[in-house]
């Protein structure tokens, strides 16, 4: 590595052509300059300069060594501009989320996107333990996951709670709901259902519930997003965290059923611990914070 404080003496002495001038601007005397000039040159083992009386010209190493210090010295004029002036609206945020909240979330960034042109937003559905190793390892600035991740190199924010939904079709079942209608009915699965059904039935139908395994399964799909379809068209019933449902376009077409024992999965925001968010990640961390204060309302 070329040492910083000769490089940027040799450039100031080719910017003004003279010692003297050279040394009233960095502070030196002007054997300083001149010893500065020898260090690089021993350090390079090329002359950059040919002497010609008071005067110097270039040499082809000189040449060279000029372009690479000015370049060096514009990279570090942008790189304290970027310090001092941490843009909330400029540069890359990558989210890792897992389940339905990524549908959710994701239209509510596109108005900070349209104001802010230079904002890239980077939004990937994940499985939970996917999005840990994501935060963890630097791929994702944030992560969103139901659980407080036990692990010394993250920090997690609770952001609240959304419940666990039984969905219908519109008018398809009247209350109170039983476990015989849903399994006359049948169950839209996908990969997440046979937890949630552990978890919620297992609750509410005692004994009749003898396990993910034995529902009725009328049809299955594994994007999220495409989940609510088939029931909204009364092809049966599903499982979904309401952000899954709120998302979903035609959610009026959609009926959630209240039981007795309700299950709630919490929201957790990760990021890696000791890390001093940037404003674009601070600004989008916000957004993630009303989103999911809004479920908790509704």
């Amino acid at each position: 590595m070329l040492n910083a404080h000769w490089l940027e003496t040799f450039i100031v002495l080719t910017e003004t052509g003279h010692f003297t001038k050279t040394a009233e601007i960095r502070g030196m005397t002007q054997p300083g300059v001149s010893q500065h000039l020898s260090k690089l040159e021993n350090q390079l083992g090329h002359a950059l300069i040919s002497r010609d009386g008071k005067k110097f010209t270039l040499t082809p190493a000189g040449e060279a060594v000029v372009i690479v210090g000015k370049a060096r010295r514009d990279q570090e004029k942008d790189l304290l501009q970027t310090i001092r002036h941490d843009d909330p609206g400029i540069g890359r945020v990558s989210l890792g989320t897992a389940g339905g909240f990524a549908t959710l979330l994701y239209p509510t960034l596109f108005d900070m996107m349209m104001a802010s042109p230079d904002l890239n937003i980077c939004l990937e559905a994940a499985p939970q333990d996917s999005v840990l190793k994501g935060v963890k390892d630097g791929r994702f600035d944030l992560g969103i996951i139901d659980h407080e991740p036990r692990d010394p190199r993250l920090e997690a924010e609770y952001l609240g709670q959304e419940e666990l939904c039984l969905v219908l079709p519109k008018n398809a079942l009247r209350a109170p709901i039983t476990f015989s209608s849903l399994q006359k009915l049948g169950l839209v699965a996908h990969p997440d259902v046979n937890q949630y059904a552990d978890e919620l039935f297992s609750k509410n139908f005692g004994s009749m519930f003898k396990g993910a395994e034995q529902l009725r399964v009328r049809t299955s799909v594994n994007q999220i997003n495409q989940i609510p379809a088939p029931v909204e068209n009364g092809l049966g019933y599903t499982l979904l965290p309401r952000s899954g449902i709120d998302a979903y376009p035609n959610r009026e077409n959609l009926e959630i059923m209240t039981l007795p024992d309700p299950v709630f999965h919490s929201l957790w925001l990760v990021f890696r611990r000791g890390r001093v968010l940037p404003a674009r990640v601070r600004r989008v961390s916000e957004q993630i914070r009303l989103t999911s204060s809004a479920l908790e309302t509704r």
